[in-house]
């Protein structure tokens, strides 16, 4: 989930999206980064790396809110260029469907998904990358993996909030 905060139209304010977050579920969606070759097939996942609030070095997708009034494509195409740079030349289809749905819940245990600020809904996206990815904003590197090695269990643990299980959710709904 983007931990960050913003401050154009659309965002409320600190004080609002902490009332929101205490009374409503945020819409939020996740992508996972793939290069694919010339047939289509899976050839690495991208995994960013982020330090934390308390210094702490954890991989991630690229997440983040849709705003208001904003089109699920349009809050993918601008977390995918804040987060891999702008020449990282996302492939997303003129009507995205999610591989699947994930709801975060503050309480751990709920779903496999959590987050400690709120109960947040995210569509899910597998979404290739054909151009030069240059981690932006709080993203300090970006990792490309093979497919075996996005599901090796330490890399997994490295990752927070349930994004693991994303990510092997990501892999089987690409039948890998």
């Amino acid at each position: 989930m983007d931990y960050g905060t913003e401050s154009s139209a659309g965002w409320l304010s600190r004080e609002e999206l902490r009332d929101a977050r205490e009374r409503l579920p945020i819409l939020y969606v996740d992508a996972v980064p793939v290069r694919v070759d010339d047939v289509g097939e899976v050839q690495a996942v991208g995994l960013l790396l982020r330090a934390t609030g308390d210094g702490e070095l954890i991989r991630a997708l690229v997440s983040g809110r849709v705003l208001y009034h904003e089109r699920v494509r349009q809050a993918l195409v601008r977390h995918l260029e804040k987060d891999l740079g702008p020449l990282a030349l996302p492939r997303i289809p003129p009507s995205p469907q999610p591989f699947t749905v994930a709801e975060y819940f503050p309480i751990p245990g709920i779903t496999p998904f959590h987050d400690p600020r709120q109960h947040a809904v995210s569509l899910a996206f597998v979404v290739p990358v054909e151009g030069e990815c240059e981690p932006q904003q709080d993203a300090l590197e970006l990792t490309w993996v093979t497919p075996n090695e996005a599901r090796d269990p330490r890399l997994l643990a490295e990752m927070q909030g349930g994004q693991g299980v994303l990510v092997q959710q990501a892999l089987a709904s690409l039948g890998m």
